[in-house]
């Protein structure tokens, strides 16, 4: 049973001598209000640059907001104790014309599985609860060193939805059970659930969600958010409770292109910890200067419409994007079907492979509070906490199970063939042989978040996620290429997105293309139906 406190994240791991601290924590400083809702990271940039604010103003903006509007949501398991220090601190370097650059004040959250200092990363599991690292994620140190507010940790499907065969993929123990914002009967979507909503309600300026595969291209479709999928590894995975070394990868979930790439440019590099990111320092760039309204004129763009995700409802939605990018120069061709194969059970398996071993490496690192170190003993928690034996823990047993690890000749069989169909013979062979630049699909299906499960669930993703075989994110993951979802607009009262995906190291590209389609276009709505419940639960006061 998901209890009050574990939701509000109170005090968990307290006898760390640290917590989860609740928003009511944090005390009010005397500024003058800085309306937040719906405000870009690149605005908020700008006005404290020119003073008309102050990070201090904004970040008790944002905090203000998750103490009203997070009840009716859940997705924000803390605040971190130290966010309006953090602005203040920053207001203290502008004031002295020592700014760290553009994203210094700027309040993100992270998705509870990325650590940082002076809080704990649970991974949304009270097997985790007293997890206050010592050292931050690389991520988590490259945004700190550009002065970003580090306002705390954004609810997620625990353990990025690996622990059960029947995973609810927007729902931890510790942070219950987390609502679109759109329609609070629904899913955000999975697993950086918490990243979506938070985004979408305006709770941060951005998040920094996690993916493996789709758990940040999902959830941002859902909410009518920006999400970006970078390629592997371009951001550093240090530091970040995994699932798959293959796969893994953290990046930016926004209102806005221009904030998503604003960030990249941030996250982006080489760290000697994460060897895989050996070539990202050379990879990089300052994405922000890419962006072009212009960017979609002469560019060749491939039409995928048989990853099962073009449901009828979707269809006119994509067809009217599709007429934009047209609009703006887009040269568009139909791919026919069946260039991508479906590897669902491959990747599944690899997943399995990778978790046993990743998971008990990233643990090495744990405070000795931590009695968790190993997948057998993550499951032998499960079913010793009352907290955490509503689920099963099916996907668990099934990595456990795997005891031969990587060196496992099925294994390395396996996922060499799997890239081999997904990169050379799938994604590469069709830039090659249609001539495009990128690919382009509808992100998901909006049916995926409007069905309820067996259990009367509304709010959960039923079984099996609504996922289509092949579908275009979870291909893209295994190639190791990255994917933008840029909002495209809304079916029956409910985001859909669209997705750019091109060969590694195309972020520029990807996100100048999304930038031409998002002016364009201008497909984002704010969600509503959130501060509704909150007012009706007032008595119509807000």
């Amino acid at each position: 049973m998901i209890t009050q406190l574990s939701r509000r994240g109170l005090m968990v791991g307290a006898a760390m001598g640290l917590a989860l601290a609740a928003c009511s924590e944090q005390k009010p400083v005397a500024v003058a209000p800085y309306e937040v809702e719906e405000v870009s990271l690149a605005q908020i940039a700008d006005d404290l640059a020119a003073k008309k604010t102050t990070a201090v103003a904004v970040t008790q903006g944002y905090i203000d907001r998750i103490k009203m509007y997070d009840g009716a949501l859940h997705c924000v398991i803390a605040v971190a104790p130290d966010a309006l220090a953090q602005a203040e601190a920053s207001d203290k370097r502008r004031a002295a014309a020592q700014a760290l650059g553009p994203l210094d004040g700027i309040p993100i959250l992270l998705k509870d599985n990325i650590d940082a200092v002076g809080m704990a990363t649970t991974a949304g599991s009270f097997a985790l609860e007293f997890n206050v690292p010592a050292k931050d994620a690389d991520v988590t140190r490259r945004l700190r060193e550009a002065g970003a507010v580090i306002l705390g940790k954004a609810n997620l499907s625990q353990f990025a939805g690996w622990r059960s065969a029947e995973t609810v993929l927007n729902s931890s123990t510790v942070g219950g059970d987390c609502r679109n914002p759109y329609d609070l009967t629904r899913s955000p979507g999975g697993s950086s659930s918490g990243g979506g909503a938070t985004t979408a309600a305006s709770f941060a300026a951005a998040n920094i969600g996690s993916d493996t595969t789709g758990s940040i291209i999902g959830p941002s479709s859902f909410n009518a958010v920006v999400g970006l999928r970078p390629t592997i590894a371009l951001v550093s995975r240090t530091g970040v409770v995994p699932i798959s070394a293959t796969m893994d990868t953290t990046g930016p979930m926004t209102r806005s292109v221009r904030d998503a790439a604003m960030l990249l440019t941030v996250m982006a590099g080489s760290d000697p910890a994460d060897p895989a990111t050996q070539g990202a320092d050379a990879a990089k760039k300052d994405y922000a200067a890419l962006l072009s309204t212009d960017a979609l004129k002469g560019k060749r763009l491939g039409v995928v419409r048989d990853f099962g995700t073009t449901a009828e409802t979707v269809k006119p939605v994509f067809d009217a994007a599709l007429a934009v990018m047209a609009a703006q120069g887009a040269e568009l061709v139909e791919i026919p079907a069946g260039q991508f194969p479906d590897h669902r059970f491959e990747q599944l398996a690899i997943m399995s492979f990778d978790f046993r071993e990743d998971f008990a490496a990233y643990m090495k690192n744990a405070p000795d509070a931590v009695k968790v170190r190993t997948v057998a003993e993550l499951i032998a928690f499960n079913k010793a906490d009352p907290r955490e034996q509503a689920w099963d823990s099916g996907l668990l047993e099934y990595a456990e199970s795997r005891t031969t690890g990587r060196a496992d000749p099925e294994y390395v069989k396996m996922r060499d063939l799997v890239k081999q169909r997904t990169a050379v013979d799938g994604f590469d062979k069709v830039f090659r042989d249609f001539n495009v630049t990128a690919v382009v699909l509808p992100t998901r299906d909006v049916a995926d978040v409007m069905k309820p499960n067996a259990e009367k669930q509304p709010n959960r993703i039923p079984k099996d996620n609504g996922k289509a075989p092949g579908s275009g994110f979870s291909i893209a993951a295994l190639a190791g290429y990255p994917n933008l979802s840029v909002p495209m607009g809304m079916v029956n009262g409910l985001p859909v997105g669209i997705s750019l995906i091109g060969p590694a190291w195309s972020e520029g590209e990807l996100l100048a293309m999304g930038y031409a389609y998002e002016q364009a276009s201008k497909m984002r709505v704010a969600p509503v139906a959130y501060k509704a419940s909150v007012a009706q639960a007032a008595g119509g006061q807000k």
